[in-house]
């Protein structure tokens, strides 16, 4: 670590020290004595351990704003180590983050002066992080190794009370940064007391022989959600003693399952010293996008990764982003107004779930945005089955083009296959037909064991392969199977008739005949193992594309005048022509195109709301006579927002 000191000097007198090598040392020679450098806008305030009573320093540095916004509350990032990692953070935080409150807490200031001598002023953070007491008698005499418990109920009960008493800080954005051994000291944090922080940024923990320990406190932390976003890195040329627990550690997390918590690895080129200043920027670059519905990453990586946003993001008069919607101000009354509010703040708060986005339009207007946990404006949202409902969409466009007819809908679904061999294929495959592929009744009885191993060959599956190989894998097609089966299988038969008929492919139909004339080009839509585009998940939105989509609904398949979706399809689509079976379904559900269909009641009166619907809470809602319609996006296992929607939402545009 004094190496990293050396670093982080360095950086800062970086520009002064190459104008120095121009000149000959006796050019600056004096001899007078030099005084300490004084930073004005860092407070320097004693602090005392309330039950250990060790005397502390923090170093505080406010935001330049701060005196100017007396209404504003600010985030807090803590870091140990101060005296190594003050100039780097307060560099970085200034130009990638400058509205957030820095505290460095030090390392003890009354140690015992010998030991001071013999080690360094830094001596007792190797009491202060460490989990773990020394195998050695004499070491752990010395050093008394293992008290992280007692210093982190200093901070918690001392440093933290007194930040939130002295200084407007924002209680739902705490963040904690530890390097090396206080990097091993917020792993410490995360499991033992998660609660103390938001963030965590974790680099290159000394971990090697607390996995054990660690992987305890996990045990004993059980289901219960950890509720933080984790960025743990480490260097490229570290030796595998340190790397391979890091990994271990970052998986116990990802095991979790957690859908509180978000966990980013990454691996910074350098060593155990030289990786230390990217991973200060690189982490504060990360922790930005906690503070902001709009993100500065793409987030490429797994969803897991995105971080959850420290304060929701809700707008009753949304921007406009120039990004074909139309906006406007939410103008329903005050009493349903605050509702929704209210609604809203419980959403973050996670009272009614793990949802990302609730969007609200009403005549053809955005009136209501918020974005929650790991909801941004601009990072396309996991679609799941609601892909299903946009497909559907894509085969309506191929109608209204003259593709297909509404009367192909009841025709033998492989008359449109030419690939086909019929002769190879299982009896009664001409009983199924785009109708029945589409309100999920093809018929089809794949043993799915065998199945996963036929996925494998994409060459065999290329195309109409797929559908090929489905019907001769299947057991007869007969009035028994027919019945409603939910599946993806369904809609890949919807596919490959959307490729076969239309020109050029499938996936560049639905780019250019759907998504470029809605103005969606921030998505991303997966490929199946044949090579077609995924048709029941696996595509990436933004919400307020799918409120784009909504709009084409709402107003019966037309775009700016032009008849972009059959509506005769449409009508058919989007209403309740079969009821699904699935034990967990709701009652009241029918299911048309791969569009869901159910009355939400408001009083006396009932709506007909359609609906797109993907698992974890994807949700796109078209009411059509409260010109209403309502985005959702989440990660819920249990996906219960709709309740909420119906008796809270809908009812306020009643009388709109």
């Amino acid at each position: 670590m004094k190496t990293i000191k050396v670093i982080v000097l360095c950086i800062s007198l970086f520009a002064n020290s190459i104008l120095a090598q121009e000149k000959d040392v006796k050019d600056f020679a004096s001899t007078k004595e030099g005084t300490p450098l004084v930073a004005p806008q860092i407070q320097v305030i004693p602090i005392k351990d309330s039950k250990t009573k060790r005397s502390y320093e923090l170093y505080i540095e406010l935001p330049e704003d701060y005196s100017e916004n007396e209404n504003k509350s600010y985030p807090v990032l803590y870091y140990t180590d101060a005296m190594w990692h003050l100039e780097l953070l307060s560099g970085a935080t200034e130009y990638i983050l400058e509205d957030v409150i820095l505290v460095g807490i030090s390392w003890q200031t009354d140690s015992n002066e010998d030991l001071k001598k013999e080690v360094g002023a830094h001596v007792s953070r190797f009491r202060d992080y460490s989990m773990s007491k020394h195998s050695n008698p004499e070491v752990q005499k010395k050093y008394q190794l293992g008290e992280a418990n007692k210093h982190l109920e200093f901070i918690r009960n001392d440093v933290i009370q007194y930040i939130d008493n002295t200084y407007r800080t924002d209680p739902n954005s705490r963040t904690y940064f530890g390097y090396s051994l206080s990097g091993e000291f917020g792993a410490y944090i995360l499991l033992a007391q998660p609660d103390t922080f938001n963030n965590y940024i974790i680099g290159s923990p000394t971990i090697k022989n607390e996995i054990p320990y660690l992987t305890e406190l996990n045990a004993k932390r059980g289901a219960k959600s950890l509720n933080a976003n984790v960025f743990i890195a480490y260097g490229s040329l570290e030796n595998k003693t340190t790397t391979e627990p890091i990994d271990a550690f970052v998986k116990l997390l990802n095991d979790r399952r957690d859908a509180g918590l978000s966990v980013l690895k990454e691996v910074i080129d350098g060593s155990h010293q030289t990786a230390f200043p990217t991973t200060a920027i690189r982490s504060v670059a990360w922790l930005s996008s906690m503070m902001s519905h709009i993100s500065n990453k793409t987030y490429e990586g797994s969803f897991w990764s995105i971080p959850h946003l420290n304060n929701p993001y809700i707008s009753t008069t949304p921007e406009n982003r120039k990004d074909v919607l139309l906006v406007d101000t939410l103008t329903v009354n005050n009493l349903h107004k605050n509702t929704i509010l209210k609604l809203s703040k419980e959403i973050f708060e996670g009272k009614h779930g793990s949802y990302d986005a609730l969007l609200i339009s009403h005549k053809n207007k955005l009136v209501f945005e918020s974005y929650y946990k790991k909801g941004r404006i601009n990072v396309p949202h996991g679609q799941a089955s609601a892909v299903k409902a946009y497909t559907s969409l894509v085969l309506g466009r191929a109608i209204q083009m003259g593709y297909l007819s509404m009367e192909d809908l009841d025709k033998p679904l492989i008359s449109f296959l030419k690939d086909v061999d019929p002769k190879k294929i299982v009896k009664g495959a001409e009983k199924i037909t785009l109708h029945k592929a589409l309100t999920m009744h093809g018929g089809l009885t794949i043993d799915l064991e065998s199945w996963k191993e036929i996925e494998k060959d994409t060459l065999r599956l290329k195309g109409q392969g797929l559908v090929q190989t489905l019907l001769e894998q299947s057991k007869p097609i007969t009035k028994a199977s027919q019945t409603y089966l939910y599946g993806n299988f369904n809609p890949m038969l919807v596919m490959t008739v959307i490729d076969a008929v239309v020109p050029g492919t499938a996936e560049d139909f639905i780019k250019k005949e759907l998504l470029d004339k809605l103005g969606i080009t921030e998505y991303k839509w997966s490929s199946h193992s044949s090579g077609l585009p995924e048709a029941g998940w696996r595509v990436n939105f933004l919400s307020r594309d799918m409120l784009k989509l909504g709009h084409l609904v709402l107003n019966k398949g037309k775009l700016n005048g032009e008849q972009l979706i059959s509506k005769a399809y449409l009508d058919k689509a989007t209403r309740g022509l079969v009821k699904p079976t699935q034990d967990w379904m709701p009652k009241d559900y029918r299911y048309g195109y791969f569009w869901y269909q159910t009355f939400i009641k408001v009083g006396s009166k009932s709506y007909n709301a359609a609906f797109a619907w993907g698992g974890g809470g994807q949700r796109v809602i078209v009411i059509d006579e409260l010109d209403l319609t309502i985005v959702i996006s989440g990660h819920d296992s249990d996906d219960t927002i709709m309740t909420q929607i119906s008796k809270i939402v809908v009812p306020a545009f009643v009388n709109q």
